[in-house]
């Protein structure tokens, strides 16, 4: 994703203005992930970061602003350990350990799993170019090298880009619908981690060739 058109311009900025927007987003994020983009006020956010809201606007001028700055803050983490998918790797190694930082972003970043997911359910309005775009690129050379994994014979044959589909649902699940988890579960301690064994078990015995 691009910078947001109506941000204040990129100049260098100070530590302390570095310090007020990643403040800003922040609190952006927790509002957004709790109310949604619509039900997200100015006023919110401000209140949430400790600030006046002309400061605020300082740094954004508008609301559709920090949001999309705080998607495309999770969208960039997020997609590094794809990206890293090393092609020259061994295959179940690599697509295990991308498994294992997927559940730990769900583990570290929930609030960011749930505001992309509402983003989603709304059809995308923010980041429907960049799906259709860098994320589709992405997806579609990561797919490249898992089919070449497949014709080398190293891993079964699966379908890639379903794989990964199933990789996001599988862990991005534990973020999004951590209350069910827990209700189901009856446990007040961490889900992923007793669910991790299970999770990387299925996989790396699905993805294993077959005689």
């Amino acid at each position: 994703m691009t910078a947001p058109a109506h941000e204040r311009p990129a100049k260098r900025r100070t530590r302390i203005q570095t310090l007020n927007r990643e403040i800003i987003l922040e609190a952006a994020l927790e509002v957004f992930s709790a109310y949604g983009y619509r039900g997200s006020t100015i006023d919110q956010i401000a209140e949430k970061a400790g600030m006046s809201k002309p400061n605020l606007l300082y740094y954004f001028r508008r609301k559709e602003d920090m949001y999309r700055a705080v998607l495309e803050t999770t969208l960039a983490t997020w997609l590094t350990p794809l990206e890293h998918l090393d092609p020259d790797g061994d295959p179940i190694e690599e697509i295990s350990r991308y498994i294992r930082q997927k559940l730990q972003m769900s583990r570290d970043m929930p609030l960011e799993s749930r505001l992309f997911a509402n983003e989603i359910l709304h059809g995308a309005p923010a980041i429907g170019e960049f799906l259709r775009g860098s994320l589709k690129e992405l997806v579609e050379a990561k797919a490249k090298v898992i089919r070449r994994w497949v014709a080398e014979g190293r891993i079964a044959q699966i379908d890639p880009v379903h794989l990964i589909f199933m990789i996001w649902a599988t862990t991005q699940h534990y973020a999004d619908f951590d209350i069910q988890v827990r209700a189901v579960l009856g446990e007040t301690g961490d889900p992923i981690a007793t669910a991790e064994k299970t999770i990387m078990t299925i996989f790396s015995d699905g993805l294993r060739p077959r005689d």
